[in-house]
């Protein structure tokens, strides 16, 4: 099963005409959004190039700014304080640290009203493998909590440059089987996540499949990365698309510092999804300016191909995981509010 709303209409498409009860969005993106992102457009060119940054020891490729690992980990807290202030926690959000004996970190959010229960949300935040923490998607995922009435438990994975591919991979694994040792039926359990937590859903998926493990109940990806080689960015940048928030290039120079030497054929770099898996119902949503756009449209298509129901709902004039951001753009909201809705449908029987 197969549903796709795309920027050029409002009127959704598949074979099950009542998958979503109305679209979800307008043919073009709210005012606020368009000035915002217009803005952001202009200055991307200035930032990735690194202009007037080279005396503070940064180098440049070209004409794209290629930072080192010492300079990603100065960034870190300054990227990392930006994100949470453009993502504001809600009042009456709570809050637990989870440090476990043998490694694996996280945090429990509750958002305002959630109470602990028998379905829960497994996070996965994003990161370009190299940045952001639970704390920067406190806001996203106790926004998700309070629409959802599910309690979250937010992953703090390995990233790079400190560490390498798989490891945030492994760290996903052991989280999700954590949850399972806790009690949590997985059937109950919803993957959620952005970006680079989208590839760690999929290795998750794929993990399952092999050692017959359980698959959670339904996956809700935001702006997901399916290829962690940025290929299918690239390509959209060389054919002439410009994201207002992410330089390709600057992308894939990131994520290589995680992927460092591994084989291209590894088959966790791009987990392969076959008729054979009992694939989770999943919601994918993306912003139709952002080069990871056609990430969200290849997983879409490997569900689908795969048998599995997938939802692909591409909100024009928006960019990268704009869900994390309502102080930038009203959409925010209402796509958390879409994701909610496909959550109750899959969900209220069991509950």
């Amino acid at each position: 099963m197969s549903l796709t709303i795309e920027p050029d209409g409002t009127a959704p498409t598949g074979t099950v005409a009542d998958t979503l009860d109305m679209p979800w969005h307008s043919a073009r993106g709210s005012r606020r959004s368009r000035t915002i992102n217009g803005s952001m457009g202009r200055a991307l060119p200035l930032m990735s190039s690194g202009w007037g940054l080279r005396r503070f020891g940064l180098s440049t490729d070209g004409l794209v700014l290629t930072p080192s690992p010492a300079m990603i980990r100065r960034a870190r807290p300054v990227i990392n304080q930006m994100m949470c202030r453009l993502s504001p926690v809600p009042r009456g959000t709570r809050v637990s640290r989870v440090h476990h004996p043998r490694g694996l970190r996280g945090e429990w959010v509750h958002g305002r009203g959630v109470g602990p229960g028998g379905t829960v949300i497994y996070y996965l935040h994003g990161s370009g493998y190299a940045i952001c923490t639970p704390r920067t998607h406190r806001g996203l995922v106790s926004r998700l909590s309070t629409l959802t009435d599910m309690p979250a438990f937010v992953l703090d994975y390995r990233k790079g440059p400190e560490h390498r591919f798989p490891t945030g991979g492994d760290d996903a694994i052991a989280g999700y089987q954590w949850l399972l040792d806790k009690g949590y039926s997985a059937d109950r359990i919803l993957v959620a996540g952005d970006s680079a937590g989208g590839h760690l859903a999929l290795d998750l998926i794929a993990h399952n499949h092999r050692t017959g493990t359980p698959q959670p109940g339904a996956m809700v990806l935001f702006s997901p990365l399916s290829d962690p080689t940025f290929s299918l960015a690239m390509k959209r940048h060389e054919a002439g698309h410009r994201d207002p928030l992410i330089d390709a290039r600057l992308g894939a120079h990131v994520l290589g510092m995680y992927l460092g030497d591994v084989d291209r054929d590894d088959p966790r770099l791009v987990p392969e999804l076959t008729s054979d898996m009992a694939l989770p119902p999943t919601l994918v949503q993306a912003g139709s300016l952002e080069c990871m756009s056609d990430d969200a449209r290849d997983i879409h298509s490997r569900i689908s191909a795969a048998g599995g129901r997938s939802d692909l709902q591409i909100w024009p004039d928006q960019t990268h995981v704009f869900q994390m951001f309502p102080v930038l753009t009203p959409e925010s909201g209402r796509a958390l509010r879409a994701a909610a809705h496909f959550v109750d449908k899959v969900f209220t029987p069991a509950r």
